[in-house]
């Protein structure tokens, strides 16, 4: 019994995994294939292992599915075991795909974020801030001070830029993390 509430368990956080959003761009971003890579990872959960078992059911060309295979195990996202056929002198690549991970990629980006928030954050807390009306080219005061409070794209005169709505909304992001 409690054997089958683990795979329940194990089978719904994969296609759980599958419906993040985050989770999806990460393979696409590594793939460079935002039409195949989720089907062909997907499929690798559902027991295909080799890359012409995945292309077969997938319906996605052979060569295709070997590309997103290798771009997932150059990330470290994939391994593979090969065995040679004893008949045919063939090797044969069975896939595994690592979810962990994918899992440690998306906390990374998460930190990242969190650390490009706080710049921002801090940036615009610490400046005060002009702008070019013409061409919205926003110059901080030191900028806009050597230019004698003008663009220097088109020479015309700056007006102070209030950027607490920036701020708050930086702040409500960076909450919103915590």
């Amino acid at each position: 019994m409690e054997f089958n509430n683990y795979l329940c368990l194990k089978i719904w956080e994969e296609n759980e995994m599958f419906n993040d959003a985050e989770v999806q761009e990460i393979l696409t971003n590594i793939t460079n294939d935002d039409e195949n890579s989720v089907s062909i990872v997907e499929c690798m959960l559902d027991g295909k292992t080799t890359d012409e078992e995945i292309a077969e059911f997938t319906e996605i060309r052979l060569n295709i599915v070997r590309r997103v295979l290798y771009k997932l195990y150059d990330a470290g996202i994939a391994s593979y075991k090969r065995s040679k056929d004893p008949e045919t002198q063939w090797y044969t690549y069975n896939w595994t795909f690592e979810k962990e991970k994918v899992f440690e990629i998306k906390d990374e980006n998460n930190e990242k974020f969190s650390r490009d928030i706080n710049e921002s954050l801090e940036y615009e807390e610490g400046n005060m801030f002009f702008i070019c009306k013409s061409n919205d080219h926003r110059y901080n005061f030191d900028e806009a001070s050597e230019n004698n409070f003008t663009c220097g794209e088109c020479g015309e005169p700056l007006e102070y830029q209030d950027n607490s709505a920036i701020i708050d909304e930086l702040r409500e992001l960076k909450n919103n993390l915590n």
